[in-house]
């Protein structure tokens, strides 16, 4: 009796030492758990309150595009994460201030679409720019060197030769500018100053002549 007696004892007293720091490991845990608990809930709070200041910003601002809502409370039961709360509230002020910034950038950019407008509108039509050229030139000038000087002095515009061409035969038709050939080229100068006020002067014989008849 006493032999079977002794190890049943030993084995009990393993057990209870065994439960005993099982027991107390799992309170120390838990004690744990609960201060990691308390301190998210207190940071929770924090961002709740931090939602609250950005969303009245959004109102004051006449933002008309809604926040997200925060999640129902069954779903806020869990506990959430720190730092995905802190990046989402960041963002929410950030987009706060581009969309406060962004009346601004619009109403910059009308000024500067002003601007370009009337820089388009003061910029001399081709037919100006290839009077201005042959009255400058000393010498006859072919069409390709007519677009190839145009398309050096403004490289903004897209000017070929195809169009120089036919516009300079325009000029020549109204007298405004003059055709000769050397050889196979054909080559065009400003009008020279008689020939230039001779309709003019030929208008004003028909109305003398017409005054007298």
């Amino acid at each position: 009796m006493p032999e079977t007696t002794t190890p049943a004892t030993e084995l009990t007293s393993q057990y209870a030492a065994q439960v005993t720091g099982d027991l107390e490991r799992n309170l120390k845990e838990q004690e744990r758990i609960t201060a990691d608990i308390a301190s998210l809930q207190q940071q929770l709070a924090a961002l709740q309150h931090d939602h609250t200041v950005l969303v009245n910003m959004r109102q004051a601002l006449g933002i008309t595009d809604a926040p997200a809502e925060p999640a129902a409370e069954s779903e806020s039961a869990a506990v959430p994460s720190p730092r995905k709360k802190a990046s989402a509230a960041r963002g929410g002020k950030q987009r706060a201030a581009k969309s406060a910034a962004a009346p601004h950038k619009a109403a910059a950019k009308k000024p500067a679409a002003k601007a370009e407008g009337a820089t388009k509108a003061a910029q001399p039509t081709l037919v100006e720019l290839i009077r201005r050229h042959l009255a400058e030139s000393t010498e006859p000038r072919s069409a390709a060197e007519i677009s190839t000087a145009l398309g050096q002095a403004h490289p903004e515009r897209q000017i070929s030769t195809k169009v120089v061409r036919v516009t300079l035969e325009g000029l020549v038709a109204k007298s405004q500018a003059e055709r000769g050939k050397q050889g196979k080229s054909v080559f065009y100068t400003a009008p020279a100053p008689e020939l230039a006020g001779a309709p003019e002067a030929e208008a004003q014989s028909d109305e003398a002549a017409g005054q007298q008849g």
